[in-house]
């Protein structure tokens, strides 16, 4: 039996502010930051990075935002879905993406304490040293982006690959 019923779908949350109109310069030099911290950084782990943080502080515009460019760069949705429950699902994924995954939590979650040695070792063990600081950077610059998202209510669904470039 089909139906022509149409979903009512909950209202999309209004912005709180136009944070990067209100603070040009600011917006400006996150995207620089942005760039910088990514140079040199294995794309596909950047987007997974990213797309981890942007789960754990439940930044719905970064979620979409990460989640297109990684589909757009050949990301697979199966591996983009399962980043959700990665310890469980660590077979789609390689050691290093694994170790930069492990890491990623552990820098955005602080309220568990401090990045523990062992996390940090082994992220150590699969990234050289200036690598190992650019993911840390990238780590670092997405937490900085979810909490503009999640403060000021951007709005997921209205991104396309390559909009901001």
């Amino acid at each position: 039996m089909t139906t022509n019923e149409t979903k009512t779908y909950a209202p999309e949350q209004s912005p709180r502010l136009q944070w990067a109109k209100a603070a040009p310069e600011v917006y400006k030099a996150m995207i620089k930051l942005t760039a910088a911290a990514e140079r040199g950084l294995d794309p596909v782990i950047a987007e997974l990075v990213k797309i981890r943080a942007s789960q754990l502080n439940h930044c719905a515009l970064c979620l979409d935002m990460h989640s297109k460019d990684a589909i757009a760069a050949g990301e697979s949705v199966e591996r983009i879905v399962q980043l959700s429950a990665w310890e469980e699902s660590a077979h789609f994924y390689t050691e290093k993406e694994l170790a930069a995954i492990e890491l990623t939590e552990a820098v955005t979650v602080l309220t568990d304490g401090f990045v523990p040695d062992e996390v940090y070792e082994k992220a150590a063990k699969h990234f050289e040293e200036t690598e190992l600081a650019q993911l840390i950077s990238t780590i670092a610059v997405i937490n900085a982006w979810n909490r503009f998202g999640v403060t000021c209510r951007g709005a997921a669904g209205h991104y396309t690959p390559g909009m901001y470039k």
